[in-house]
């Protein structure tokens, strides 16, 4: 199922023997999860330090870079993926994240201009510069967002939704210290028995690079998991979500 030239998660990955990859709407979230460049076969996910990470939980490590800053963990590789979709689709007034304390951090005042001034619990937009279209800018705008948001302020913005609602792009989330997030990135189904597959992508802690996990419990479907195999709770290499913890932009 590995093919080792695949640039892509979609060329990257076959669906298992009697499956075949869901197929995304055009221009769509799933469209692009499943588009998204992957390293190169075999390579290790690190850390933000460059340190190489111990625990050998990737099928494959996604191309964006993951910063020199202990920022990028958990569920700011989820908003970091959502980030990179709604930017390179110019969908720039749905960016926007909230942080820990509720504050609203949109894109839109970021690019016009307006930097984010916190001073204990207070937050404020304050205008300091020119305005920037730039993606060093807009990865400078996440940073901000990774800095004060978490799962505790992200598992607030989404909706829940059952395992059998399950599309790309959802989201399996624990809110809280700790806590942790992965992010459905592809899906397969069987047509004659309308079974489903999902894979997932996560990153931890410390900060590292952004991975599809494998699949420990079943190494013959991996990086697949049986979605009719998580009734009761789901099972990653470093963490168990319950089977309530699903939920959607």
């Amino acid at each position: 199922m590995v093919i080792p030239s695949g640039t892509t998660i979609a060329e990257r990955f076959s669906p298992p023997i009697n499956y075949a990859r869901l197929k995304s709407d055009k221009n769509s979230f799933a469209e692009f999860l499943q588009n998204t460049s992957l390293k190169p076969h075999g390579t290790l996910v690190h850390y933000y330090s460059g340190e190489e990470k111990s625990n050998k939980v990737a099928a494959a490590v996604l191309s964006y870079d993951v910063g020199n800053r202990d920022l990028q963990q958990c569920a700011d590789a989820v908003m970091r993926l959502r980030a990179e979709y709604l930017y390179q689709t110019k969908q720039f007034n749905a960016l926007h994240f909230n942080f820990t304390n509720g504050f609203k951090a949109e894109y839109s005042k970021w690019r016009s201009g307006y930097r984010i001034a916190v001073k204990d619990n207070n937050v404020n937009w304050v205008k300091t510069t020119k305005e920037s279209t730039s993606y060093q800018s807009f990865r400078e705008y996440l940073n901000m967002v990774f800095t004060y948001a978490g799962t505790a302020s992200l598992t607030k913005e989404l909706k829940q939704i059952t395992l059998s609602q399950m599309q790309i792009g959802d989201v399996f989330i624990k809110g809280g210290s700790p806590g942790h997030a992965v992010i459905v990135v592809d899906m397969a189904v069987n047509p004659k028995t309308n079974k489903k597959l999902f894979m997932v992508a996560q990153s931890y802690m410390p900060a590292q690079d952004i991975h599809i996990l494998i699949n420990t419990n079943k190494p013959a479907i991996s990086p697949w998991y049986d979605l009719e195999e998580t009734a009761s709770e789901i099972e990653t290499p470093e963490w168990i979500f319950d089977n309530n913890q699903l939920k959607r932009f």
